[in-house]
C-alpha cells in the first residue's frame, strides 16, 4: 500500500517529535525507526527527512549535536526540546481529535452499509 504524500507530510513533524522523545537519534536511524513503527508502510527519503529535521530546529522544538559514532566517523544527533515536548503534546491532542472523528464517520458509514439503506448525498450544483 502506498501512503498518500500529504498524509506523509503531515504526520512527519508528531513522529519525529514522538521519536526524538524516545531519545535522541540520527537521521538513518529514525528513517529505519519511521519504517519500523509502520511496519514498513512509510519508507521515508533522506531528502523527506532532513527538511523536516532543519524546519523543527529552525522553529526550537529540537536541537543538533556532532557526535564521534563508534564507527569514527562523525554523526549528528537530534534531540527534542522542552518546546518540542510541548508540541508534541498539542500533535498528540490534534492527532487524536482526528483519529477520533474519522472512526465515528467510518463506523457510521459501516452501519449504513450494513443495514442495507442507501446512502444518499446532496447533489452538487
Amino acid at each position: 500500500m502506498s501512503i498518500n504524500k500529504d498524509l506523509v507530510a503531515a504526520s512527519s513533524t508528531p513522529l519525529v517529535l514522538a521519536i526524538l522523545g524516545e531519545g535522541d537519534s540520527y537521521g538513518y536511524a529514525i528513517l529505519q525507526r519511521v519504517r519500523e513503527l509502520s511496519g514498513g508502510e512509510l519508507e521515508w527519503t533522506d531528502g523527506m527527512l532532513y527538511p523536516v529535521l532543519h524546519r523543527l530546529e529552525r522553529s526550537g522544538l529540537i536541537e543538533s549535536r556532532w557526535e564521534k559514532a563508534e564507527t569514527g566517523r562523525k554523526r549528528k544527533y537530534y534531540g527534542v526540546t522542552d518546546a518540542g515536548r510541548e508540541q508534541l503534546a498539542e500533535e498528540r491532542r490534534q492527532w487524536r481529535t482526528v483519529d477520533e472523528t474519522l472512526r465515528k464517520i467510518w463506523s457510521s458509514v459501516a452501519e449504513f452499509a450494513r443495514s442495507g439503506m442507501p446512502v444518499y448525498l446532496p447533489q452538487r450544483s
